[in-house]
């Protein structure tokens, strides 16, 4: 049976939670492959409201959900998490979670070194959200990371202590901070081990007896592409790589287990943080696409920067994360507008490109190139089907395929599940 890999394919927040808890219900087992406990989704069934941010979002609905070793796992922050899941009436269990037990820890060093950069960085902050994912996956290139399965080795980590305490106490030092308290970290992972390690496994073999058994194996990732460390808007990014391409060395599988990859994308365009933001309203109806949108951050609730749909942005990613059809969201948020304009290309140095450019200068000079349409009369909240929509709204969407040379194969217009156009079902194929 097909798989299906869930990508942002903006940068972030484009309503990946309803579909991912959408194609949950409906496929074997959930897995999340990369970031850390960064990313928020949020599902909404029913009355009940679930903001989740480390556990993969299938847990929701009884599915298999695997955090796979791409992914930097806070231990408190996932106790945390499925504590208050529990607190809602879900059940979570070895038998229906799992952590790869070769993922590296988020420590609470990770989080004060993020936030002691933040703060000194001054008009070069990025605008991480102070988590320690980023100095976490640093200590994980720089080969001094403690992993999940190190949490049942703890009387044998002093060479590893060593390694981590050499470069963190230094850098510590520089912001006139004491060095860490190595018994102190040690108390501290003895007390959550045992939490931990009730769901640590090699994932790995798990994913490889499911996809033996033919089962639907659904790849949730966080974040958008737009923030991925490679091919994002750079330095402006997240510490992971968050292209669909990740899902074969984040999970444990082979390239070839990413089935139809399924890009989220908005209607109109919103970041959170800093960066370049070429299609950016800062007017009243970039403030009117906020409130009506409701474009604050499920983890942070910092206020989302909103404006026009681009284009250029979404053709990029869906090519870089070899896309096969996007879920259109929020397009309800879009009623009423008179006129609604879409980025077709920018201008730099007086030149019209087809391409956000790699160097961080010019992507904050670009000027974006618009196109204007007529906006639609009547509501497209609630719509289950074409014949629901107003005409222009449907003119908009096709026009958005063809500039994005990407088809279409959902359309949400509302946060309830149910409301839903659905032209083509990934787990077809």
């Amino acid at each position: 049976m097909a798989n299906v890999t869930v990508i942002g394919a903006q940068w972030g927040d484009e309503g990946k939670g309803k579909i991912v808890d959408w194609l949950a219900s409906r496929a074997d087992c959930v897995v999340r492959f990369q970031g850390g406990h960064n990313a928020g989704h949020t599902l909404v069934v029913g009355e009940q409201v679930y903001k989740i941010s480390l556990v993969p979002s299938g847990i929701v609905t009884g599915t298999l959900s695997v955090i796979g070793n791409g992914v930097v796992l806070d231990p408190w922050a996932l106790k945390a998490e499925i504590e208050k899941l529990e607190g809602q009436g879900v059940i979570v269990t070895p038998a229906n979670f799992a952590v790869a037990d070769n993922c590296p820890l988020i420590l609470p060093f990770h989080r004060d070194l993020d936030a002691l950069r933040e703060t000194a960085a001054g008009k070069g902050k990025i605008g991480t959200t102070g988590r320690g994912i980023g100095p976490a996956y640093e200590d994980k290139v720089g080969r001094r990371a403690i992993r999940v399965c190190d949490l049942a080795h703890l009387d044998d980590l002093d060479a590893q202590l060593d390694r981590l305490c050499a470069h963190h106490d230094a850098l510590r030092a520089g912001f006139g901070e004491p060095p860490i308290d190595r018994n102190a970290l040690l108390e501290q992972l003895r007390e959550i081990a045992p939490f931990v390690l009730q769901y640590a496994e090699p994932v790995w073999k798990r994913l490889r007896d499911v996809r033996k058994a033919g089962k639907r194996i659904l790849f949730e990732g966080a974040q958008g592409v737009l923030l991925d460390v490679d091919h994002g808007t750079y330095p402006f990014v997240t510490s992971s790589n968050t292209v669909s391409g990740t899902v074969a060395s984040g999970s444990g599988v082979g390239p070839s287990a990413a089935g139809f990859v399924l890009g989220i994308v908005k209607a109109y365009t919103t970041r959170v943080g800093s960066g370049p933001f070429p299609s950016e309203l800062t007017d009243e109806t970039g403030e009117r696409l906020g409130q009506r949108g409701h474009e604050f951050g499920t983890v942070t609730a910092r206020k989302r920067r909103c404006g026009w749909f681009d284009a250029v942005l979404v053709r990029q990613t869906c090519a870089l994360s070899g896309v096969t059809g996007i879920a259109l969201t929020k397009i309800d948020v879009l009623d009423g507008f008179e006129t609604i304009k879409i980025c077709t290309g920018y201008r730099l140095n007086g030149e019209i490109i087809d391409y956000l450019p790699a160097h961080a200068a010019d992507q904050a000079a670009v000027e974006p190139v618009y196109e204007e349409m007529d906006g639609w009369e009547g509501t497209t909240v609630g719509a289950r089907s074409w014949a629901d929509l107003p005409a222009q709204a449907i003119k908009y969407i096709r026009r958005i395929e063809e500039l994005i040379e990407c088809p279409v194969a959902s359309v949400s217009t509302s946060p309830e599940r149910e409301d839903t156009i659905l032209v083509r079902d990934p787990f077809e194929g």
